[in-house]
């Protein structure tokens, strides 16, 4: 089977071609066009997003198809991303989806974002399949699951506030290095002596026990006021800027580390597996791998093509969903995690 998916929830224009069935499915082909134009303001502006998406869908399309070396009559489903996202950048891309199977008479499913990251890594490692604890880890979202089963996810915890990603992403603009912020920080850090600064570890203590969602939430608030006043009482910014990467980049990765091994020895499962653009953070996989090995289990990281916003994963996910073609797609910036329960 070969599905033609289709992702423009935030601001990478992306389509890519997926052939096979099951957990057997590899991609053919995937173009992801990112926008360089958010970087002047440091974040994501919504309406260049859409406006970027409208030139950029066609062509990338186009040279998706082209990569796999098939046409859209060649193409049995098409998927896109319904949400969450930005409304306006999602409509882009639904839109133009449906376009493409009515032109074609293809079925059309919508794909959770979310839930497509689960799959993401199973494209590049067969071994990432459930069950499996997932750790989802983005500019949007900070999710840790516990999955017994595709279409079976237990959320154990979530971000309070921002995501992991975004909390990267304001303190890149603090230390000034740069935009996206996480790509920028880690590079910083790695020059950055560990001992220099100590920051907190949020919502990590030993008192919290099972069955308290403390024990798995996660919270960046607190971490990025001590970051904002260790950067105002710096007497030298350019000379303390690498320890302060190091220090922030540290207590996100403890923590996160921590709060992983506690559901993979509660949930007794054996894999872990990783999702979202954090997951490119090089310290964060080492860290995890080497926490998760001492214990007997093991890491699954996408690779950094699949671990970013992109069509292959929505493609796969869009096969596992190929039953629900036919229901009603429409973008929507909230949208509920298909069976998804709070354990």
């Amino acid at each position: 089977m070969r599905v033609l998916g289709i992702e423009t929830s935030c601001d990478e224009t992306s389509a890519a071609v997926v052939a096979g069935d099951g957990d057997g499915a590899r991609v053919a082909s995937c173009v992801i066009l990112s926008q360089d134009v958010h970087a002047v303001y440091r974040g994501v502006v919504p309406e260049l997003a859409s406006r970027a998406h409208l030139v950029a869908i066609g062509p990338v399309v186009d040279h998706a198809l082209e990569g796999a070396g098939v046409g859209l009559g060649d193409v049995d489903l098409i998927a896109v991303t319904e949400g969450p996202g930005l409304i306006g950048a999602l409509l882009v891309g639904v839109s133009y989806a449906k376009g493409l199977s009515l032109a074609a008479a293809r079925p059309l499913v919508g794909v959770h974002h979310l839930e497509a990251h689960l799959f993401g890594t199973a494209l590049d490692d067969p071994a990432a399949v459930p069950p499996f604890i997932g750790l989802i880890v983005s500019g949007g979202h900070s999710l840790l699951l516990d999955v017994p089963a595709w279409g079976d996810y237990r959320l154990l915890g979530e971000t309070r506030d921002d995501a992991v990603g975004e909390a990267f992403d304001k303190v890149a603009a603090l230390l000034e290095v740069g935009y996206p912020g996480g790509p920028a920080v880690e590079k910083g850090a790695r020059g950055g002596d560990p001992a220099r600064y100590r920051f907190p570890r949020p919502m990590l203590n030993a008192r919290q026990r099972p069955g308290e969602r403390d024990y798995y939430d996660l919270s960046m608030s607190g971490l990025k006021t001590a970051m904002i006043h260790a950067v105002k009482a710096s007497a030298d910014l350019a000379a303390d800027r690498p320890h302060l990467a190091r220090g922030f980049q540290d207590a996100v990765i403890e923590v996160l580390v921590t709060k992983t091994l506690r559901a993979v020895e509660q949930c007794g499962r054996q894999r872990v597996v990783l999702g979202g653009g954090v997951a490119c953070n090089r310290a964060l996989r080492e860290a995890m791998a080497a926490a998760l090995l001492a214990r007997g289990a093991t890491l699954h990281a996408p690779s950094p093509r699949l671990s970013t916003d992109n069509a292959a994963m929505i493609a796969r996910a869009g096969l596992f969903r190929a039953a629900e073609a036919g229901r009603p797609v429409d973008a929507a910036a909230r949208l509920p995690f298909p069976g998804l329960v709070r354990a």
